[in-house]
């Protein structure tokens, strides 16, 4: 069954351990875990406590790949990705997020797609390759700084994520691009976007990505991965703010995942 999940990153600048409390108490069924964001989710035993404390189990680690993450558990990024695998099976969590190379990481980026294939062997975990886009200074200028590229369904991972704020910078359509990949999208980063060059991580839908949809289209086709909840509410004044964004976003996957029956 598809759970229904909360990103860490959703409640940022507040820590993981509140993201937990606040996936407990609205209902959500899961957490993932972007490590970096704090250091107690870099700490597998920590996140071991949260897990216990909540009820809650953790469906992803996404492993630290942001630019600013770059220096978190080293700068080796096959060690990072290895370490992120070692912490998604001691919590119990069957994937781990990750993004493609920069451009300037050309030894990390030559062997990405076949190191991630063995990756998956060697570790019994899926490594879903999330999409990105070019980067833009305007609407109309975009610079490729992904390597092999931003979109996955360009090249042959197993397991992928879609990500929709990062859609709607590329412009991609996001059935399109769910159909493209068929059953290898194995993960989705529910949110939104507008469209501008930056990475917006709105509610879903308060932007222009087609969220409602989008999950409708999942749910119609079967789709057995995890949805989960990645939005920005920094721009939030406080605690009460933050848990309404929360709450709405949850309520919105739930009513829109839902396949109807005669």
């Amino acid at each position: 069954m598809t759970r229904i999940g909360l990103s860490t990153a959703s409640v940022y600048p507040e820590s993981s351990a509140h993201a937990f409390g606040y996936a407990a108490s609205l209902g959500y069924d899961a957490i993932e875990v972007m490590v970096g964001i704090d250091a107690l989710s870099q700490q597998t035993s920590a996140v071991k406590q949260l897990i216990d404390h909540h009820e809650m189990p953790v469906s992803a680690i996404h492993a630290p790949c942001l630019l600013f993450t770059q220096r978190v558990w080293g700068t080796e990024p096959w060690g990072k990705l290895e370490r992120s695998a070692e912490m998604a099976e001691a919590v119990g969590a069957e994937v781990v997020v990750v993004h493609p190379p920069f451009r300037w990481q050309k030894e990390y980026a030559r062997d990405f797609v076949n190191g991630i294939a063995a990756l998956e062997v060697s570790t019994g975990i899926a490594f879903a390759v999330e999409n990105m886009y070019p980067w833009r200074a305007s609407s109309r200028r975009g610079m490729e700084m992904y390597l092999p590229g931003w979109d996955p369904s360009e090249e042959p991972y197993a397991n992928t994520t879609i990500d929709l704020s990062h859609a709607a910078i590329a412009k991609s359509d996001v059935v399109e691009m769910a159909e493209r990949l068929g059953p290898r999208l194995r993960h989705v980063h529910l949110t939104d976007g507008s469209g501008s060059p930056k990475d917006e991580h709105l509610v879903p839908g308060r932007g222009a990505m087609g969220a409602a949809a989008f999950l409708r289209h999942l749910a119609t086709t079967g789709f057995g991965g995890e949805i989960v909840v990645e939005i920005n509410t920094r721009r939030c004044s406080n605690r009460e703010e933050r848990e309404t964004d929360l709450r709405e976003s949850l309520e919105f996957a739930r009513e829109h995942f839902a396949v109807a029956t005669p």
